[in-house]
């Protein structure tokens, strides 16, 4: 039967759309290898820290991938985003988490924490796109996903259609905690798909920064080059 439908409905590559052969999973094999590693969760000081120097006190960062318009990485954000491949959140998940496992700088992390989306958006698009992606990296560093804490108490425009100056401004206020004290002391991995200018990850510590002890550190599926 499966074979039947993979006749008429073939698993396509969300990178590239072509038809995946047999034995390929979720990525073809000549997009594995040119979709562009960052490699950035060896370094020390990544260009993450550099971008958050000042704003956000991080301890380490990482990135899956360089994202570039017209790209096959932008065409697995969108394929992500916007047309319903929720798949594709879970998968760059278990990428991610396996490089990071194998480094030991994300040892220590207590927990995983997914940007939230406002209930809204979240409603109308049906999921939040970083939900897979936060658990499966947890699956990889044995802890757990943390999602009753920070949650987003203003909906704010589509990032990508805004001007790049007016990307961090919109979003600066937009965060809130609840239940602060379950994560005192600790070590959380915050994650989301794409860090532009970083003004998600800086409304996200405005209103984590209140948490006594608190250490943050962050990973995303892509980071902007441009």
């Amino acid at each position: 039967m499966k074979a039947l439908l993979n006749l008429f409905y073939p698993d396509l590559c969300p990178a590239c759309t072509g038809i995946l052969s047999q034995g390929e999973r979720f990525i073809c094999t000549p997009c594995r290898h040119d979709l562009p590693l960052t490699g950035f969760h060896e370094l020390q000081q990544s260009p993450i820290h550099k971008l958050l120097m000042g704003r956000v006190p991080l301890e380490q960062a990482a990135a899956l991938f360089y994202f570039e318009k017209k790209s096959k990485v932008q065409n697995l954000i969108h394929n992500l985003k916007y047309r319903n491949q929720e798949k594709i959140s879970g998968q760059l998940g278990k990428w991610m988490g396996e490089e990071l496992r194998h480094s030991d700088r994300f040892n220590d992390i207590d927990g995983v924490m997914p940007v939230p989306l406002h209930r809204l958006r979240k409603h109308k698009r049906g999921y939040n796109q970083v939900d897979g992606f936060a658990l499966e990296i947890a699956k990889a560093l044995n802890t757990t996903v943390v999602k009753d804490v920070l949650y987003r108490k203003k909906s704010t425009s589509t990032q990508v259609f805004l001007k790049r100056e007016s990307r961090s401004t919109s979003v600066l206020k937009s965060f809130a905690v609840r239940q602060p004290n379950t994560l005192c002391g600790k070590h959380i991995l915050l994650v989301d798909d794409l860090i532009t200018t970083g003004g998600t990850v800086e409304g996200c510590y405005l209103a984590l920064k209140q948490i006594e002890g608190l250490k943050i550190s962050v990973a995303f599926m892509a980071m902007a080059t441009g």
